[in-house]
Protein backbone atom coordinates (compact mmCIF):
# COMPACT_ATOMS: atom_id res chain seq x y z
CA UNK A 1 0.00 0.00 0.00
CA UNK A 2 1.28 3.57 -0.62
CA UNK A 3 2.51 5.48 2.29
CA UNK A 4 0.12 7.91 3.44
CA UNK A 5 1.74 8.93 6.99
CA UNK A 6 2.63 12.38 5.28
CA UNK A 7 -0.91 12.80 4.06
CA UNK A 8 -3.50 14.88 5.80
CA UNK A 9 -7.03 16.01 4.92
CA UNK A 10 -8.10 18.91 6.56
CA UNK A 11 -11.88 19.87 6.30
CA UNK A 12 -12.72 23.32 6.95
CA UNK A 13 -15.94 24.52 9.38
CA UNK A 14 -18.04 20.96 7.04
CA UNK A 15 -21.15 21.27 7.85
CA UNK A 16 -22.73 17.86 8.11
CA UNK A 17 -21.73 15.00 10.26
CA UNK A 18 -22.97 12.36 7.48
CA UNK A 19 -20.24 14.10 4.72
CA UNK A 20 -17.28 13.94 6.86
CA UNK A 21 -18.16 10.49 7.59
CA UNK A 22 -18.15 9.78 3.54
CA UNK A 23 -15.23 11.83 3.40
CA UNK A 24 -13.73 9.55 5.67
CA UNK A 25 -14.81 6.30 3.63
CA UNK A 26 -13.24 7.82 0.45
CA UNK A 27 -10.30 8.20 2.32
CA UNK A 28 -9.73 4.60 3.68
CA UNK A 29 -10.24 3.64 -0.15
CA UNK A 30 -7.39 4.99 -0.33
CA UNK A 31 -5.29 4.05 2.53
CA UNK A 32 -5.60 7.78 3.75
CA UNK A 33 -6.47 8.05 7.88
CA UNK A 34 -4.99 11.14 8.88
CA UNK A 35 -8.31 13.59 8.95
CA UNK A 36 -8.55 17.34 10.65
CA UNK A 37 -11.69 18.71 11.45
CA UNK A 38 -11.43 22.94 11.87
CA UNK A 39 -14.87 23.84 13.81
CA UNK A 40 -17.38 20.96 12.49
CA UNK A 41 -20.65 22.85 12.79
CA UNK A 42 -22.72 19.72 14.52
CA UNK A 43 -20.09 19.38 17.07
CA UNK A 44 -17.60 16.34 17.48
CA UNK A 45 -17.88 13.25 17.62
CA UNK A 46 -20.80 12.60 15.30
CA UNK A 47 -22.96 10.19 15.42
CA UNK A 48 -23.97 10.84 11.66
CA UNK A 49 -20.18 10.77 10.61
CA UNK A 50 -19.84 7.26 12.42
CA UNK A 51 -22.87 6.12 10.34
CA UNK A 52 -21.98 7.20 7.32
CA UNK A 53 -18.51 6.27 7.11
CA UNK A 54 -19.09 2.52 5.79
CA UNK A 55 -16.19 0.87 7.82
CA UNK A 56 -14.09 3.65 7.70
CA UNK A 57 -14.49 4.04 11.47
CA UNK A 58 -10.38 4.40 11.41
CA UNK A 59 -10.47 7.63 10.37
CA UNK A 60 -13.57 8.91 11.88
CA UNK A 61 -12.15 7.71 15.50
CA UNK A 62 -9.06 8.88 15.21
CA UNK A 63 -9.97 12.39 13.60
CA UNK A 64 -8.22 15.76 15.39
CA UNK A 65 -10.60 18.74 16.24
CA UNK A 66 -8.79 22.10 15.74
CA UNK A 67 -10.24 25.73 16.25
CA UNK A 68 -8.63 27.24 13.44
CA UNK A 69 -7.34 26.43 10.24
CA UNK A 70 -3.68 28.06 11.42
CA UNK A 71 -3.61 25.49 14.13
CA UNK A 72 -4.63 22.48 12.00
CA UNK A 73 -2.07 22.99 9.13
CA UNK A 74 0.94 24.20 11.97
CA UNK A 75 3.01 21.14 11.89
CA UNK A 76 2.73 20.92 7.73
CA UNK A 77 5.19 21.68 5.49
CA UNK A 78 3.35 22.02 2.32
CA UNK A 79 -0.52 22.44 2.03
CA UNK A 80 -2.65 23.01 -0.60
CA UNK A 81 -6.30 24.82 -1.00
CA UNK A 82 -8.87 23.09 -3.29
CA UNK A 83 -10.91 26.22 -4.95
CA UNK A 84 -13.35 25.89 -7.99
CA UNK A 85 -11.99 29.59 -8.96
CA UNK A 86 -9.20 32.41 -9.55
CA UNK A 87 -9.14 34.29 -6.18
CA UNK A 88 -6.79 36.82 -7.22
CA UNK A 89 -3.69 35.41 -5.47
CA UNK A 90 -0.18 34.49 -6.78
CA UNK A 91 -0.24 30.72 -6.18
CA UNK A 92 0.87 27.85 -7.74
CA UNK A 93 -1.88 26.00 -9.90
CA UNK A 94 -2.75 22.36 -9.80
CA UNK A 95 -5.08 19.88 -11.26
CA UNK A 96 -5.21 16.77 -9.29
CA UNK A 97 -2.85 14.86 -10.95
CA UNK A 98 -0.40 17.58 -11.01
CA UNK A 99 -0.72 18.09 -7.66
CA UNK A 100 -0.73 14.81 -6.70
CA UNK A 101 3.10 14.21 -8.19
CA UNK A 102 3.91 17.54 -6.72
CA UNK A 103 3.06 16.45 -3.25
CA UNK A 104 4.74 12.89 -3.55
CA UNK A 105 7.86 14.31 -4.52
CA UNK A 106 7.72 16.86 -1.70
CA UNK A 107 6.94 13.79 0.58
CA UNK A 108 9.42 11.85 -0.66
CA UNK A 109 11.83 14.66 0.48
CA UNK A 110 10.48 14.67 4.47
CA UNK A 111 7.12 17.08 3.40
CA UNK A 112 4.27 16.56 5.72
CA UNK A 113 1.14 17.71 3.41
CA UNK A 114 -2.04 18.63 3.60
CA UNK A 115 -4.95 19.35 1.76
CA UNK A 116 -7.85 22.02 2.45
CA UNK A 117 -11.10 21.53 1.82
CA UNK A 118 -13.75 24.42 2.38
CA UNK A 119 -17.63 24.53 3.80
CA UNK A 120 -20.42 22.78 1.60
CA UNK A 121 -22.04 25.91 0.79
CA UNK A 122 -19.67 27.98 -0.12
CA UNK A 123 -15.87 26.26 0.19
CA UNK A 124 -12.76 27.77 1.62
CA UNK A 125 -12.27 31.40 2.33
CA UNK A 126 -9.73 33.71 0.79
CA UNK A 127 -7.75 33.69 4.47
CA UNK A 128 -7.87 30.20 4.54
CA UNK A 129 -6.49 30.07 0.89
CA UNK A 130 -3.97 32.55 1.90
CA UNK A 131 -2.11 30.00 4.16
CA UNK A 132 -1.19 27.74 1.34
CA UNK A 133 1.52 27.31 -0.63
CA UNK A 134 -0.70 25.82 -4.12
CA UNK A 135 -4.06 25.53 -5.18
CA UNK A 136 -6.10 23.02 -6.97
CA UNK A 137 -8.51 22.93 -9.41
CA UNK A 138 -10.54 20.23 -11.12
CA UNK A 139 -11.01 20.76 -14.56
CA UNK A 140 -14.52 20.04 -15.22
CA UNK A 141 -17.69 21.04 -17.41
CA UNK A 142 -17.29 24.70 -17.45
CA UNK A 143 -21.38 24.45 -17.16
CA UNK A 144 -21.05 22.57 -14.07
CA UNK A 145 -18.60 22.46 -11.59
CA UNK A 146 -20.05 21.66 -8.38
CA UNK A 147 -18.97 18.34 -6.37
CA UNK A 148 -19.77 17.12 -3.03
CA UNK A 149 -16.97 17.04 -0.32
CA UNK A 150 -16.33 13.57 -0.61
CA UNK A 151 -16.38 13.84 -4.26
CA UNK A 152 -13.82 16.32 -3.84
CA UNK A 153 -11.70 14.39 -1.58
CA UNK A 154 -11.65 11.17 -3.37
CA UNK A 155 -10.79 12.72 -6.68
CA UNK A 156 -7.39 13.65 -5.23
CA UNK A 157 -6.61 10.82 -2.74
CA UNK A 158 -6.91 8.56 -5.33
CA UNK A 159 -4.38 10.92 -7.47
CA UNK A 160 -2.18 10.16 -4.87
CA UNK A 161 -3.14 6.19 -4.19
CA UNK A 162 -1.91 6.14 -7.83
CA UNK A 163 1.37 7.16 -7.61
CA UNK A 164 2.72 4.09 -5.39
CA UNK A 165 6.04 3.16 -6.37
CA UNK A 166 6.39 6.24 -8.48
CA UNK A 167 7.54 9.20 -6.34
CA UNK A 168 8.80 12.14 -8.06
CA UNK A 169 11.91 13.69 -7.06
CA UNK A 170 12.07 17.07 -5.61
CA UNK A 171 15.41 18.94 -6.15
CA UNK A 172 15.49 21.11 -3.33
CA UNK A 173 19.33 20.40 -1.58
CA UNK A 174 18.98 21.63 2.28
CA UNK A 175 22.23 21.36 4.56
CA UNK A 176 21.96 18.76 7.24
CA UNK A 177 21.23 20.75 10.58
CA UNK A 178 18.12 22.62 8.70
CA UNK A 179 14.69 21.17 8.05
CA UNK A 180 11.68 22.94 5.98
CA UNK A 181 9.99 25.41 7.92
CA UNK A 182 6.71 24.24 9.34
CA UNK A 183 3.58 26.40 9.38
CA UNK A 184 3.50 27.42 12.49
CA UNK A 185 6.99 28.69 12.45
CA UNK A 186 5.58 30.79 9.31
CA UNK A 187 2.69 32.23 11.09
CA UNK A 188 5.26 33.22 13.85
CA UNK A 189 7.33 35.09 11.15
CA UNK A 190 4.18 36.54 9.39
CA UNK A 191 2.77 37.98 12.65
CA UNK A 192 6.50 39.29 13.82
CA UNK A 193 6.80 41.04 10.37
CA UNK A 194 3.32 42.34 10.44
CA UNK A 195 3.41 43.77 14.01
CA UNK A 196 6.22 45.84 13.12
CA UNK A 197 4.95 47.24 10.08
CA UNK A 198 1.85 47.92 12.01
CA UNK A 199 4.20 49.52 14.54
CA UNK A 200 5.91 52.11 11.85
CA UNK A 201 2.07 52.35 10.02
CA UNK A 202 2.78 50.90 6.41
CA UNK A 203 -0.80 48.82 7.11
CA UNK A 204 -2.24 51.92 8.64
CA UNK A 205 -5.17 52.25 5.71
CA UNK A 206 -7.85 49.72 7.40
CA UNK A 207 -9.57 48.74 4.74
CA UNK A 208 -6.60 47.81 2.42
CA UNK A 209 -4.94 45.86 5.88
CA UNK A 210 -6.31 42.44 5.03
CA UNK A 211 -5.58 42.38 1.36
CA UNK A 212 -1.91 43.53 2.00
CA UNK A 213 -1.56 40.92 4.27
CA UNK A 214 -2.77 38.39 1.87
CA UNK A 215 0.01 39.45 -0.39
CA UNK A 216 2.79 39.87 2.02
CA UNK A 217 2.22 35.93 3.26
CA UNK A 218 1.92 35.03 -0.23
CA UNK A 219 5.06 36.42 -1.19
CA UNK A 220 7.00 35.13 1.87
CA UNK A 221 5.36 31.14 1.30
CA UNK A 222 6.71 31.39 -2.14
CA UNK A 223 10.33 31.14 -0.83
CA UNK A 224 10.29 28.21 1.17
CA UNK A 225 12.07 28.79 3.64
CA UNK A 226 13.78 26.53 5.78
CA UNK A 227 13.25 26.53 9.55
CA UNK A 228 17.06 28.67 9.56
CA UNK A 229 15.69 30.87 7.33
CA UNK A 230 12.98 31.81 9.22
CA UNK A 231 14.85 32.28 12.15
CA UNK A 232 17.35 34.91 10.45
CA UNK A 233 14.80 36.37 8.50
CA UNK A 234 13.15 37.45 12.18
CA UNK A 235 16.34 38.35 13.44
CA UNK A 236 16.64 40.50 10.55
CA UNK A 237 12.92 42.22 11.41
CA UNK A 238 14.33 42.23 15.00
CA UNK A 239 17.61 44.24 13.85
CA UNK A 240 16.07 46.71 11.96
CA UNK A 241 13.57 47.90 14.50
CA UNK A 242 15.64 47.54 17.19
CA UNK A 243 17.11 51.31 18.68
CA UNK A 244 21.01 51.46 18.47
CA UNK A 245 23.49 54.21 19.73
CA UNK A 246 25.98 56.01 17.12
CA UNK A 247 28.93 53.10 17.15
CA UNK A 248 27.58 50.25 17.89
CA UNK A 249 27.94 47.35 16.10
CA UNK A 250 25.51 45.88 13.62
CA UNK A 251 23.37 42.85 14.41
CA UNK A 252 24.24 39.94 12.00
CA UNK A 253 23.16 37.66 14.45
CA UNK A 254 20.49 34.44 13.36
CA UNK A 255 17.94 35.40 16.45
Amino acid sequence: MTDTSSFSVILVEPQLGENIGMVARAMWNCGIRDLRLVNPRDGWPSQPARAACSGAGIVVEAARVYESTSDAIADLNFVLATTARSRDMTKPAFTPEAAAKEMKGRAGTGHNIGVLYGKESSGLDNDDIALADATITVPLNPEFTSLNLAQAVLLLSYEWFKLEDQSVPYELQMPDDTRPANKQELLWLYEHLEQELDNKGFLMVTEKRPIMIRKIRNMLARAQMTEQEVRIYRGMIASLVRTRRPGDPADISED
